[in-house]
């Protein structure tokens, strides 16, 4: 049974994107992510990682210290990365690490 696609457009509309691969959006390339409408008039749309299948929520960041996750909501959850504690270990590097990386993560996402 071959399933219908349901075509819709949407005139005179804003998208904000949120790009991994490209500054700007390049004429002709495909890009794989989650389309978010906000409001009438207004989409978000944040471009993920290739997920493996058998993968729910894509990462919509990564770095050193933090991964944020976009989950089936619309909302973000961020998790740490493992750390390893010792000896010798500069625990105010280690948080302001995590301060601002978590602060990159989230700047394009929250609205002023």
């Amino acid at each position: 049974m071959e399933k219908v696609l349901n075509c819709n457009t949407d005139l005179c509309v804003d998208v904000k994107t949120f790009l991994r691969s490209d500054r700007r959006t390049k004429l002709g390339k495909n890009y794989v992510g989650v389309l978010r409408r906000d409001d009438d008039e207004h989409y978000n749309f944040v471009e993920t990682h290739l997920v493996t299948p058998g993968k729910r929520n894509p990462r919509v960041f990564e770095d050193e210290y933090v991964t944020l996750t976009l989950l089936a909501d619309g909302s973000f959850r961020p998790n740490f990365k493992q750390v390893k504690l010792g000896k010798g270990v500069n625990v105010d590097g280690y948080a302001i690490g995590v301060c601002n990386e978590l602060r990159r993560a989230l700047a394009g996402l929250v609205e002023e």
